[in-house]
């Protein structure tokens, strides 16, 4: 993950601002925790300013980025150096499917918090993404083969609940699913690079020709059109919370 991220995150913060509507659905998650530690943290998008937070993010291109003055730890999630129940609640945001070993990760989020944990991850048996289905398909296959499932959060975290967190249309934290309503984004290379499985496809010049193609003589509007009139759409992600 850190090598990753000191590839594609020079200009990460550029195009991966914090999305208040998520930031609020991530807060009430954390309920009334008042310590937190926040495990593969990256620029520090989510971190409650008004809490006391720890940050651990192993790549030093993210640390660089980071703008608070939240401690941060070079570290990795599979090894907190921290001990056992030294946090009201952890949080993982968008950051699991990194991990090397996300079962240990997800041992450690529990054994570090009293009692709460959330994690912001994707569903792997989601579907119905179109820039997936119609352009990227390849990107099933990487992204269902590392997104924990949510049976695998059952047998880390033990008794789990999980709240759908839909994307809102004009999501200003570009990750995968932000530009759903906004297709010509993703011809962007900057967009592209903020995106860690754009970085894991060994070619895309493919599926953004056909893209391109498609917005051009209005393929895409015909397929596609009625999400204009959408505020907000299910892609799958969700919040998992223990605790």
């Amino acid at each position: 993950m850190a090598q990753l991220y000191d590839a594609i995150g020079r200009d990460y913060r550029a195009y991966r601002r914090p999305d208040p509507r998520l930031a609020a659905a991530i807060t009430d998650a954390l309920g009334r925790a008042e310590t937190l530690v926040n495990v593969g943290a990256g620029a520090g998008s989510y971190e409650p300013a008004d809490r006391t937070v720890v940050a651990v993010e192993p790549s030093t291109a993210m640390i660089r980025q980071r703008g608070s003055d939240t401690p941060v730890v070079q570290a990795s999630a599979t090894e907190l150096p921290f001990r056992d129940g030294a946090f009201a609640a952890s949080l993982a945001v968008l950051t699991v499917h990194h991990w090397p070993d996300r079962a240990r990760g997800l041992a450690e989020l529990a054994r570090v918090a009293g009692r709460r944990v959330v994690v912001l991850t994707w569903d792997p048996a989601a579907s119905g993404f179109w820039l997936v289905d119609d352009y990227f398909p390849e990107m099933v296959a990487i992204d269902r083969r590392i997104f924990p499932s949510l049976d695998d959060f059952r047998r880390a975290l033990g008794r789990i609940e999980v709240r759908p967190l839909p994307i809102p249309h004009d999501c200003t934290d570009g990750f995968l699913g932000a530009y759903w309503r906004r297709p010509a984004a993703y011809l962007d290379a900057g967009v592209r690079g903020a995106i860690s499985t754009f970085a894991k496809l060994g070619e895309v010049e493919g599926g953004l020709a056909r893209l391109r193609a498609d917005l051009d003589d209005g393929t895409w509007m015909r397929r596609h059109g009625d999400l204009l009139g959408r505020a907000e759409l299910d892609l799958g992600y969700r919040l998992v919370i223990r605790g």
